[in-house]
């Protein structure tokens, strides 16, 4: 029989990857004044996610999750929302059109702040201070007054995801995702790249496509499914004090939902037996994720499934494989096989970016563009091999021009990492590096579909 869960219940689990709070009063204040908040998404929007990832589960369409490692504040600014969710668009927009697929959008927005760390603190010097976990928590300057970990960010963490989920809705029902405008999702700084080019094409080709169905009498601008889009927001459901006070029970079916996003996920570090994350997890109506590492065994595999999705409900589950581009096709087989046997009705999706870290010669933390679309290339080997569904990327990218990741068609080289260096924690595909991706992975799932034919004739 299933243990009694509350929202609270997380606290008698091992809690790993949490900051320390100094004062147990002010926590519990921020903690009082969020759960008073509006909910930032609604118990329906998250049951919606889930019967789109159930039909991604199914093999009938494909995931696209992306956005920046880690928010920031001082980042915050309705221009990189902007850009960041018409990269997205484009990515989407891409791999519909050239694998005549649904592509379920949802962004690492609206709530991707709190970052795990290895240690509590770090030293600098003679300096020992808290490390960065992210801007719901402390600073990212090197100083006593930054890195304190201080609960009230939270609460301004909920205000700029609140307003960040507003423009969201705003520009995806509000005509800016119409379909004929997809000539202005590209950027003025994509003109260097030669898949903006590409892009073009394919814009010209859906608004040829839009000209026939008006000449034939269907009027694209009463077709709702042509004048916006569906999108979800997400993010790592790390910082568990902010999690619950986030939490509401469904009035219409009385289940609990975490309204801080549609979709949570378990990171690789926090996905032990005993968790406390994996216990909040399990009780909360969402659709969550896992990340999937190569210390990942089976077993322990199944036995988080049964945990999380005991009923096994198609769209709950995604399974987010995140190996390094050598040890995808020798570790995910393993893992597909046995969920596959037991028959746990899950997506798979592929994060090409944690596994792919390397440190350049400038110094720069960095991931190679080769790497990334080598691990892609391994996860859908993986999935044709096993007969499969590749149902998905997970990437770290976003709508500034940046140089963070070297390659690419842009030809971003380790020299040029200096330039425009942003990131608050990790290394993101910039967006001529997320559009090439996404014309190559389109090419990947035409793959995928002429191997299901072949199978089936």
């Amino acid at each position: 029989m299933a243990r009694e869960w509350a929202p609270d219940s997380w606290h008698e689990f091992e809690a790993r990857h949490l900051p320390r709070y100094e004062d147990e009063a002010a926590l519990k204040e921020a903690e009082t004044t969020l759960s008073s908040h509006p909910p930032l998404v609604f118990a329906g929007e998250a049951r919606a996610l889930k019967a789109d990832l159930a039909e991604v589960a199914g093999g009938k369409a494909f995931l696209l999750q992306g956005g920046d490692c880690a928010e920031s504040f001082a980042e915050f600014h309705p221009n990189n929302i902007r850009d960041t969710f018409r990269v997205l668009l484009q990515m989407a927009v891409v791999m519909t059109f050239a694998s005549k697929q649904p592509v379920v959008k949802v962004g690492r927005m609206a709530g991707q702040f709190a970052k795990p760390r290895s240690s509590d603190t770090e030293t600098q010097g003679d300096v020992t201070l808290p490390s960065y976990f992210g801007d719901n928590v402390n600073g990212i300057e090197f100083d006593a007054a930054a890195r304190h970990n201080d609960p009230q960010r939270m609460v301004r963490a909920y205000f700029q995801a609140s307003a960040t989920l507003n423009l969201l809705r705003a520009f995806a029902g509000g005509g800016y995702a119409n379909l004929r405008q997809v000539h202005q999702w590209t950027l003025d700084f994509m003109g260097r790249s030669p898949w903006a080019d590409k892009f073009a094409q394919t814009a010209d080709r859906i608004g040829e496509a839009l000209d026939f169905m008006e000449a034939c009498g269907i009027d694209p601008a009463t077709v709702p499914q042509l004048q916006g889009t569906s999108f979800f927001t997400s993010h790592e459901a790390l910082l568990l004090p902010y999690e619950q006070a986030m939490t509401r029970r469904d009035s219409l079916t009385g289940d609990w939902y975490d309204t801080s996003a549609h979709m949570l996920w378990i990171g690789d570090r926090t996905r032990f037996e005993g968790s406390a994350h994996v216990e909040f997890m399990r009780g909360i109506g969402n659709p969550i994720g896992m990340k999937c590492g190569p210390s990942l065994e089976t077993d322990a595999l199944l036995n988080l499934l049964d945990t999380l999705n005991p009923a096994r409900e198609p769209g709950r589950i995604t399974l987010i494989s995140r190996f390094g581009h050598d040890k995808v096709e020798e570790g995910l087989p393993r893992l597909v096989r046995a969920v596959a046997h037991e028959g746990h009705p899950v997506v798979w999706s592929c994060d090409p970016m944690h596994g792919n870290v390397v440190k350049s010669e400038s110094g720069y933390k960095t991931r190679p563009f080769d790497r990334i679309l080598a691990e892609v290339r391994g996860f859908f080997a993986v999935h044709r091999a096993e007969g499969t569904h590749a149902g998905g990327i997970h990437v770290e990218m976003t709508g500034q021009d940046v140089t963070e990741c070297v390659g690419g068609a842009v030809a971003i080289t380790d020299d040029a990492l200096k330039d425009r260096y942003h990131t608050h924690c990790d290394p993101r595909l910039n967006a001529a590096q997320s559009i090439e991706l996404a014309f190559l992975i389109a090419e990947m799932i035409n793959a995928e579909h002429a191997q299901q034919r072949a199978d089936a004739a």
